[in-house]
């Protein structure tokens, strides 16, 4: 009985070491695929899930695939990450793990890429440590007690996102600051809207503040608060999303800003219209 026991330990062993390489065989195949599909300079982290792998192996039909990649650059962006879920994908093991292209047909797939706040902070002049902060209700309420405006209150937290950084002040002010003069560094807090147009982010201050708790700023001029607002306004353009997916939302999370989608009915591989080459 203990010899049988041990043959089922080691036969459950060496299935379970088939199925796991198995998959990272086929990871390794959709992860050369995804590479050319989307363009990129590395080969993506692509995770087939579910388990045993073999069983979705031998119908030809996974129910997610996971596909992450970073470090892509979009122009003055550097360091986007993008993330796509494939769900209900048909490719048959033999032409995964052959020789030949690699064709797959998904149901669904779902897109994010994400702007980290270093590539946000390039795209405003005279803003350094800029921080992305999420926003809830409570926040909300909080600032527009704080600045005395009520409109704050009704903005949606989910598309709305708190930006901080250290600002560089203009060489000439347009009063005379506490203790400060043009040139100097100050605690810049901005309170935006967050808008998509065409797979583009904007952002639209809604709310400037100067100064943090170590500085006591009474009376700054309205011009001044106009100057920053003005550089926070920027668009934002990551790129397409994955796969051609179609952005519908934007929001802030975990210090960055995500632009995510959903597509439908794709088939990937050599000569198909997603090909990027």
């Amino acid at each position: 009985m203990r010899r049988l026991v041990i043959a089922l330990l080691v036969l459950a062993g060496l299935l379970v070491a088939a199925d796991f390489g198995s998959a990272a065989l086929a990871e390794s195949a959709v992860s050369r695929q995804m590479r050319s599909q989307l363009g990129l300079v590395d080969d993506p982290a692509v995770r087939i899930n579910g388990f045993p792998f073999l069983t979705q192996a031998i119908s030809g039909t996974y129910s997610s695939v996971d596909v992450d990649a970073s470090r892509i650059s979009v122009g003055k962006l550097q360091e986007l990450s993008v993330s796509a879920q494939l769900r209900d994908v048909d490719a048959p093991l033999a032409m995964l793990l052959g020789s030949g292209p690699k064709t797959l047909e998904v149901g669904e797939a779902e897109g994010i890429v994400r702007v980290p706040a270093d590539d946000l902070e390039r795209l405003v002049p005279d803003v350094a440590d800029l921080r992305i902060e999420t926003l809830d209700a409570n926040a909300l309420e909080q600032a527009a007690e704080d600045s005395d405006d009520p409109a704050l209150a009704e903005l949606d937290p989910e598309r709305s996102v708190r930006l901080v950084g250290t600002g560089t002040l203009p060489a000439s002010l347009p009063v005379s600051l506490p203790g400060l003069s043009g040139g100097d560094e100050i605690e810049v807090t901005v309170i935006a809207s967050l808008e998509l147009s065409d797979g583009r982010i904007r952002t639209e201050p809604r709310d400037v503040q100067l100064g943090g708790a170590a500085q006591d700023l009474p009376n700054i001029p309205s011009a001044l608060l106009s100057w920053f607002a003005d550089k926070f306004e920027v668009p934002i353009d990551p790129g397409t999303l994955p796969l051609e997916v179609v952005p519908t939302d934007v929001r802030a999370v975990n210090g960055q800003l995500e632009v995510s989608g959903e597509a439908s009915g794709l088939t990937l591989g050599p000569g198909s219209p997603l090909s990027a080459g």
